[in-house]
């Protein structure tokens, strides 16, 4: 077993990533007055990032728009330099981007292509055969399961052009794992796609991860790529992480209600059921209350006592709604300072 197998695959401690960007003034005067003196305002990408990730994990990054999320990956992966701050990928700086450790992990990202448009897949194919490297008989073997595990064998040698979006995507991580990386770096791969291809892609990855132990670490605003592939959870907003923990614990910790779902006996459902909490919906005689997770039990009981109850359950907010809910918050938190 090698150093790198017996430490974190990725051991991040205070990343820091700040841009000075120059703020140009309005109006001619204000651009003279830029060319004798410019004003700069610092944008703090990623502040004080820390975190360790294990051989084999998938572990999701979470933010909105603008949080970190994709200048850290980018940090490392050694696309950019950090402000200050330490990072070992793999055994490795990244920004020191040394060959052995560029061929050991590889980055997707949703909105960047890296096949040629106009030849068909295949060629891209032999093209990173050659970049890496890789003997003829490990890359057949590599391509052949990889097609067969996404399903794309018969397009390999279409125009990339002319694939679906969704078929782009499996030949573009297709490509990523022809060099049987020890890393995936995965920056919004299901963006665009509809629900089907989003869960072959899922189902792909899930698989993939079974059979070679690859390490994963995923950005998505798709809350299904999350529930689908991982069990722990990083959450950054404002280039600060401010959980790191069980996909579970993110409802524990920031969902203060639990969704109450009620079928009462009757057509329709009682007029005053806003007493016992918010009601998120009502049809008919079954209606769905938000109810703050301490009163449960007592909002409960008040109902079952008061009316005929055929069905009954007690649930956890959809991820979506909990992960909306922190971004809110912390956006809210910042402004106030």
């Amino acid at each position: 077993m090698d150093s790198t197998q017996r430490q974190p695959i990725i051991q991040a401690t205070d990343l820091t990533k700040i841009y000075r960007v120059y703020q140009k003034k309005e109006g001619f005067l204000g651009s003279l007055r830029g060319l004798l003196r410019r004003e700069y305002k610092e944008i703090r990408a990623a502040e004080g990032v820390s975190f360790a990730i294990e051989p084999g994990e998938m572990v999701a990054f979470l933010g909105p728009n603008g949080a970190g999320k994709t200048t850290t990956l980018k940090m490392l992966s050694g696309l950019i330099y950090p402000t200050s701050g330490t990072a070992q990928v793999l055994g490795f700086v990244p920004w020191e981007r040394a060959d052995a450790f560029r061929r050991r992990f590889a980055l997707i990202m949703g909105q960047k292509n890296q096949l040629w448009w106009d030849l068909p897949a295949a060629d891209s194919f032999q093209l990173h055969r050659e970049i890496y490297s890789l003997p003829l008989d490990q890359f057949n073997q590599t391509l052949d399961d990889l097609t067969e595990m996404f399903g794309v064998k018969a397009l390999a040698r279409q125009p990339v052009r002319e694939l679906s979006l969704g078929e782009r995507m499996k030949m573009e991580l297709i490509a990523a794992l022809l060099h049987r990386p020890q890393l995936l770096l995965l920056d919004e791969p299901t963006i665009g796609l509809d629900v089907v291809a989003q869960v072959t892609i899922q189902k792909c990855l899930k698989e993939y991860n079974a059979q070679r132990g690859i390490t994963m670490l995923l950005t998505s605003h798709y809350m299904r790529d999350v529930e689908a592939l991982c069990s722990r959870v990083m959450v950054i907003t404002h280039g600060k992480l401010i959980y790191d923990g069980a996909l579970k614990g993110i409802t524990e910790q920031f969902g203060q209600a639990k969704l109450v779902k009620l079928h009462f006996e009757g057509a329709t459902t009682p007029d005053d059921l806003e007493r016992f909490g918010a009601v998120v919906r009502r049809e008919g005689p079954v209606a769905d209350l938000s109810v703050d997770r301490p009163k449960i039990a007592a909002v409960l009981g008040a109902i079952l006592d008061r009316y005929t109850v055929v069905d009954m359950s007690v649930q956890d907010p959809p991820l979506d709604q909990v992960i909306a809910r922190v971004f809110e918050e912390a956006r809210a938190n910042h402004e106030r300072r």
